[in-house]
């Protein structure tokens, strides 16, 4: 299959977005505003927002400007007629598993940020930097359900930096055990959220679902596929989820226990000098240093380290051995950048690269 990069010029893709007025909606059309891969031509979200222009039907919540293009285009109901190929979800889930079946089985290519078809056995659930090859389900995927269309996913926000932070170890040293508790921003519960007498000068304990789901896919993520089959490692994994007052990033401490004995050192020149597939592409969207390691005791912290390598990376901090597992750090990320848009858009960069949008 033809690769592609930075250095190659190529005919911009149209994509449609799924969910366009929602919040990460409005982060795919922020981030895709000046894509040199992808344009957007189509948008499509409830009915009571469709047949009006975008500016009129969305309520834009983001600090950076409403792009002036997609301001005008018109809102279309979630159905697959006169959509482009490619496609980017970001429906609520009471929706969007029936939806993006639609989409997929009528021919288009569905990149989804939703978590309704993320476990199934045959449906990519990819970053890029970690399980690229995962890619590979899609062809078991059409041939199974008869589609010329697929569903690729990418994870809930807060397992990204935790499977971003494990893979690079467990490719050098093998995993045994992971504990991980998050403290999760309410930019994650979407628009309006969390009521303000809720969260104010409080931790809310539990996110429905979140824990399981950070389980499950961190398992799937770091699984080997082997004939179109997800070989899951031997390794135990327990987490626990925490909503926290802060506007956006996610951040996670993280205990492990490893295969071999390595040294503090070890883990954070593992860390530093891990490169994958995007970086080596240089796809468009790809942080240059996928991890970045701080040294300071007390970082990484969301005021300060948020917005590293324009919010793509997974920041990491505070490593040191620890008295119950082998090793314990601080994992950070922008959850609604690089844990939901900016996902998918490498997602969708990395097929193109493989060729699977042609």
């Amino acid at each position: 299959m033809e690769r592609t990069g930075k250095g190659k010029k190529m005919k911009k893709v149209e994509v449609g977005i799924l969910g366009a007025t929602g919040m990460v909606g409005q982060r795919f059309v922020s981030l895709m505003e000046d894509h040199p891969w992808f344009k957007i031509t189509w948008l499509a979200a409830s009915e009571r927002s469709s047949g009006k222009k975008y500016v009129d039907a969305c309520s834009w919540r983001l600090r950076e400007p409403m792009p002036e293009r997609v301001a005008n285009l018109s809102v279309n109901e979630c159905r697959p007629s006169g959509a482009p190929q490619l496609i980017f979800a970001s429906l609520d889930s009471r929706v969007a598993g029936e939806a993006e079946t639609e989409f997929a089985s009528a021919g288009h290519v569905v990149v989804s940020n939703s978590g309704n078809h993320r476990m199934s056995p045959d449906v990519p659930l990819v970053i890029p930097e970690v399980n690229p090859d995962h890619l590979s389900l899609i062809r078991t995927q059409r041939q199974r359900r008869g589609w010329k269309g697929a569903i690729v996913t990418n994870p809930n926000c807060t397992t990204i930096f935790l499977a971003m932070s494990l893979a690079p170890l467990d490719k050098k040293f093998g995993l045994e055990k992971v504990l991980m508790t998050s403290m999760q921003a309410v930019s994650g519960a979407g628009y309006p959220g969390i009521p303000t007498l809720d969260i104010l000068g409080n931790v809310i304990p539990y996110i429905a679902k979140e824990e399981e789901k950070v389980e499950a896919e961190t398992k799937k993520l770091l699984a080997q596929i082997n004939n179109g089959q997800i070989k899951e490692g031997n390794w135990a994994i327990s987490a626990q989820c925490n909503r926290v007052l802060v506007e956006d990033g996610h951040t996670e401490t993280v205990s492990v226990a490893l295969k071999t004995q390595p040294t503090r050192h070890d883990l954070i020149a593992v860390w530093r000098d891990y490169r994958s597939v995007p970086q080596e592409r240089e796809l468009p969207s790809a942080p240059q240093h996928a991890i970045v390691v701080r040294e300071e005791m007390d970082r990484p912290q969301p005021k300060f380290d948020l917005y590293t390598e324009g919010g793509m990376a997974t920041v990491i901090g505070r490593v040191r051995p620890c008295p119950v597992l082998d090793f314990k750090y601080i994992a950070l990320g922008h959850n609604t950048i690089r844990g939901a848009a900016g996902a998918a858009i490498l997602n969708a960069e990395l097929m193109r690269s493989e060729g699977y949008l042609d």
